[in-house]
């Protein structure tokens, strides 16, 4: 065993082959599976606070399950919020009820 610093990565690479003892790849393998994981796992972390703050705000709805992680889902009684949210102008509704509107007139 050498007395050099143990490196930042060396226990994840190494659980992986411990889980995995058949694993054979090569450094470029092992960095992108590596990453992969990372990114994986920084992206469910990042879509847990979005999906916690559009139920907050209303956009979506978060229906619990028995014997499951919660449902997620769109309230469609926030359509018009929701396309103003994503920068859309006016919403499909209103829209609608403008062109109707403009149809009694003719």
């Amino acid at each position: 065993m050498t007395q050099k610093k143990q490196p930042k990565r060396a226990r994840e690479v190494l659980d992986h082959f411990v889980r995995n003892p058949q694993a054979a790849d090569t450094l470029e393998g092992v960095a992108r599976w590596r990453l992969l994981r990372e990114t994986v796992h920084r992206g469910v972390e990042e879509t847990a606070e979005a999906l916690e703050w559009l139920v907050a705000e209303g956009y979506l709805k978060e229906t619990p399950t028995t014997y499951s992680k919660p449902i997620y889902s769109f309230n469609t009684e926030a359509i018009a919020q929701a396309e103003r949210f994503l920068g859309r102008g006016e919403s499909r509704e209103e829209h609608t009820e403008q062109s109707e509107g403009r149809n009694e007139g003719a």
